[in-house]
């Protein structure tokens, strides 16, 4: 058993599969006309991963205060600072977790204000 996918909030669809494809290499699994609305199915895949994120509509574009989802990588210090470089904001920098004693997080926003975690294994 697995999750298929994880909600992920979004106000602009193109706008943050612009984000995810470029700064994550996520693959488009599912871009579908919706009814009448203009919004759409879209499901994205992290490469090497197992659940897709589906993009859900946000009710409002204010940055969100607390982390949406928490996002594993074999090199934070790396994936943080090509984001930087890419002009992503970071809210926090790569730290040792408080509750587990070597493992490392940094925290950034994405192209929707969802506050993102990202660590190590």
């Amino acid at each position: 058993m697995h999750i298929q996918f994880a909600e992920l909030p979004v106000f602009d669809q193109d706008r943050a599969k612009a984000f995810y494809t470029r700064h994550f290499a996520c693959k488009v699994t599912a871009d579908e006309k919706m009814g009448d609305s203009g919004w759409r199915w879209i499901e994205l895949k992290f490469p090497d991963a197992v659940t897709n994120l589906h993009f859900v509509r946000r009710a409002d574009d204010a940055p969100g205060a607390e982390p949406v989802l928490v996002l594993v990588d074999d090199d934070v210090e790396a994936t943080i600072a090509a984001l930087k470089a890419g002009g992503v904001e970071i809210i926090t920098e790569p730290q040792e977790a408080p509750w587990q004693p070597g493992r490392t997080v940094a925290e950034f926003r994405d192209s929707e204000g969802n506050r993102m975690v990202i660590g190590s294994q």
